[in-house]
């Protein structure tokens, strides 16, 4: 069976604001290639702050060393000039939306792709999505923290870019800790099954990781009520935890807490 051929489309200012901040761009080409993909295309959408850069020499390298990294990670980067405005309360506003020049390429490149992986969460790419669909295109959706649930159930797979292995750098990657989110509970009896994802393969993942509410704290250590521990499922929170294997070969969750992102601000982020 040949390869598909693919594009990447990547928000960059949105994934960096969402959580994404630190994103590893050869990861991200690793995980599309393990879908059997070919990536043919690969765009970056970044906001450019040249009032800063020619005001502050220090910011403009850092901001050309990020630029450079990601395009020794195989990005075609596509600059989007940073606006400054005031609005009716005479606050200073900047703005760098790229949405539009994120559309109109994925959909005029994407004539000759198969496959499309948008890196964004949010919700005014619901019909970008559509669209491709409609002209044949497999289209998946990568995003970190407030992703809009419309365009994640839209996306034929869905990947969160915090279980993605390697993707961004985390505390728990140097702990061995696990990241995962809560599919099934059981709130009245306190315990829960959690996905995680063993590879970058797209049937690599194990759903089958028992968590009970006596093996679950706040990040302060506290215990949680079992309205609280049901409310994991519901906002699909991402659950950092120990990975323990017991006799009977059943694997759970022990030491587990909801896991805090970092994030940053996007164009203002060095």
């Amino acid at each position: 069976m040949s390869m598909l051929k693919g594009g990447v489309f990547i928000d960059v200012e949105n994934i960096n604001r969402t959580g994404g901040w630190g994103m590893r761009y050869d990861v991200l080409q690793k995980l599309v290639g393990a879908q059997d993909v070919l990536v043919l295309r690969a765009n970056a959408y970044i906001a450019v702050d040249e009032d800063r850069e020619s005001r502050d020499p220090e910011y403009r390298r850092k901001r050309e060393e990020y630029r450079n990294a990601m395009r020794r990670a195989g990005m075609h980067l596509v600059s989007k000039k940073v606006q400054r405005y005031r609005n009716e309360n005479e606050e200073l506003i900047l703005k760098a939306n790229a949405d539009l020049d994120l559309a109109v390429d994925a959909l005029l490149q994407a004539e000759n792709l198969d496959y499309v992986l948008i890196c964004s969460g949010d919700g005014d790419f619901l019909r970008l999505v559509r669209a491709l669909q409609n002209r044949g295109k497999r289209v998946d959706v990568l995003s970190f923290s407030n992703t809009s649930t419309a365009l994640r159930h839209e996306a034929d797979y869905y990947f969160s870019g915090y279980l993605v292995p390697g993707l961004i750098p985390t505390s728990a990657e140097h702990s061995g800790r696990v990241l995962g989110t809560m599919h099934g509970v059981n709130e009245e009896k306190g315990f829960g099954f959690i996905t995680v994802r063993t590879g970058l393969g797209f049937t690599q993942v194990r759903d089958d990781v028992f968590c009970h509410i006596s093996d679950f704290t706040t990040e302060k250590g506290e215990e949680v009520s079992n309205e609280y521990f049901a409310s994991l499922k519901t906002r699909e929170a991402i659950i950092e935890f120990d990975l323990v294997e017991q006799d009977d070969g059943r694997v759970k969750a022990v030491n587990a807490t909801e896991f805090a992102p970092v994030h940053h601000n996007g164009t203002g982020s060095a």
